[in-house]
């Protein structure tokens, strides 16, 4: 399996994570490794990740998450009982499909080239709708019938690998996340996993030079 993806790119990590996570071998390619169009001609929709199973291309990272989750069930990434398999899911749904695409790179060009908003502006965007999500999945771990060390379980998996993603997203955009305790508790329990360690943006071929403190 080949992943195609980019050091920065947050739904690009929950795929590594996940990979990590069954111990899965993988190739990692930058997408700037790649010829120019060679990637929007492999993934028509032209977004990250993308996953080149035998010269078949998967995109969008839920599709993959789900098809390595089919493939290849152990260890499972999603509970084994029902109500909590579906928490699980909603979870990660809600950042994978509420959060991200709210405030990715592309969204915040278009804020600032078409509707005018300047840097300030672009913030309290990217801010507002974080705030929103990360409190709802506060308060739902707040709820839980029953208060794993995990998000939904004595190990990590599915809520865990949208989590960790988003938070460090978070991070870069300058968040304060302070007011999520229960969720920055799951976040220490992470850090020093492998799967969690080698899937994030500075453990990438790609990441820049620069950016290392």
């Amino acid at each position: 399996m080949r992943l195609v993806s980019r050091w920065q790119n947050s739904a690009g990590e929950r795929v590594r994570i996940a990979l990590g996570l069954k111990g899965l071998d993988y190739s990692y390619v930058p997408v700037n490794s790649l010829a120019p169009g060679e990637y929007l001609r492999l993934n028509p929709q032209g977004l990250l990740p993308a996953l080149d199973v035998d010269g078949q291309i998967i995109a969008q990272s839920s599709a993959i998450l789900d098809y390595i989750e089919s493939m290849f069930p152990a260890p499972r990434l999603l509970p084994s009982q029902p109500v909590t398999r579906a928490q699980a899911r909603a979870f990660g749904a809600l950042i994978a499909s509420e959060m991200h695409p709210l405030t990715v790179q592309r969204v915040r060009r278009v804020l600032q080239a078409e509707m005018n908003a300047d840097e300030a502006g672009v913030t309290r965007w990217v801010q507002h709708w974080l705030a929103l999500g990360f409190g709802a999945l506060e308060t739902t771990l707040a709820q839980r019938t029953r208060q794993w060390p995990f998000c939904f379980g004595e190990r990590p998996g599915w809520a865990e690998l949208h989590l960790i993603p988003q938070l460090g997203a978070a991070r870069r955009l300058h968040c304060d996340l302070s007011a999520y305790p229960l969720l920055l508790q799951v976040e220490q329990l992470c850090t020093p996993i492998d799967a969690f360690r080698l899937a994030r943006p500075e453990a990438q071929p790609d990441f820049p030079a620069e950016e290392h403190p």
